[in-house]
């Protein structure tokens, strides 16, 4: 089968032929028809001390099962979590991690639903936001973001604002329901929100708190980093709460399938629709991988092997 590698920190990324994987107890292989891109594993290609598998989201069929997998078999279509190497033409999937796909979705649309909108809803519920509040999605336009702005309008926000890195963004985020789209450098001086979803992290923490009202949350799920005064928070008696999905798959299972079945309802019922910018094959990773770290994408990228 084919996989993507690469042998250094920055690249590039290259095929190369291996054996087909074999399932281990509890895990399922999967021939994989769409895989996810995240800005999370772009930025480990680029600032990893060392070479790591490229893992992620995968959606496609079932081909074999390990020892003590009781929940899928052999020709079902499943969606989940590949922690080792993903982006190649099977993958092996832990059966904890992977969701059936209903028969009215495609692989396509399971991978730009499912993890980005699960860390989406969970991000949202992490803010537990009120109906009427004001709410501000930064990386508005992403895969993530695009989703969380939809989210916060379902759930009931009384105003919601998208903040984006190009102004040429404006369109497709309004499109989404955002009611105003503002460009990063106009953070913290339009009217305030009652919470912030942040994706972007870095530089852009400081003016995200400072957009808060007093007694405001923002939900950090970014792998950017950056770093808050405690001070900005004292005086606006703000709170940061920090987010990731892992720790909710992991240690709250049953959070985590409700979320899941709650995507797919709102995905069923048309009301939650997942954009993809574009779908690339597995020889075109590296061109995928430049859209999402220019930060030009709109909505969803995905591999098609």
């Amino acid at each position: 089968m084919r996989r993507v590698r690469y042998e250094a920190t920055g690249g590039p990324l290259f095929l190369e032929e291996v054996p087909v994987p074999e399932p281990g107890p509890g895990e399922l292989l999967v021939r994989a028809e769409a895989i996810g891109v995240t800005l999370p594993v772009v930025r480990k290609v680029t600032e990893a001390a060392e070479p790591i598998p490229l893992g992620g989201e995968i959606a496609g069929e079932v081909v074999a099962v390990g020892q003590g997998v009781t929940r899928f078999r052999a020709g079902e279509r499943v969606t989940g979590l590949c922690f080792g190497h993903g982006y190649a033409d099977f993958a092996v999937l832990h059966e904890a991690m992977t969701s059936p796909v209903p028969d009215s979705a495609s692989a396509v649309d399971a991978v730009a639903l499912l993890r980005s909108g699960l860390v989406a809803l969970g991000a949202l519920d992490a803010a537990r936001p009120e109906p009427g509040e004001a709410a501000l999605v930064t990386g508005a336009a992403s895969g993530v973001g695009h989703l969380a702005v939809q989210l916060a309008r379902i759930r009931g926000a009384g105003r919601v604002v998208g903040a984006v890195s190009d102004p040429a963004k404006g369109e497709f985020v309004r499109a989404l329901g955002a009611d105003e789209v503002i460009t990063y450098d106009g953070l913290g001086s339009g009217d305030p929100v009652d919470y912030v979803l942040d994706a972007v992290g870095g530089e852009l923490l400081t003016p995200a708190v400072a957009a808060l009202v007093p007694g405001g949350r923002l939900v950090a799920y970014s792998s950017g980093g950056g770093t808050i005064q405690a001070y900005d928070l004292l005086v606006g008696t703000k709170s940061v709460i920090g987010f990731q999905i892992a720790r909710i798959a992991r240690g709250k299972p049953e959070v985590y399938e409700r979320w899941r079945q709650e995507l797919w309802r709102l995905f069923s019922q048309g009301a939650l629709k997942p954009v993809v910018h574009g779908e690339f094959g597995l020889a075109e990773a590296a061109k995928a991988h430049g859209v999402i770290a220019s930060r030009s994408n709109l909505g969803k990228v995905v591999l098609r092997p």
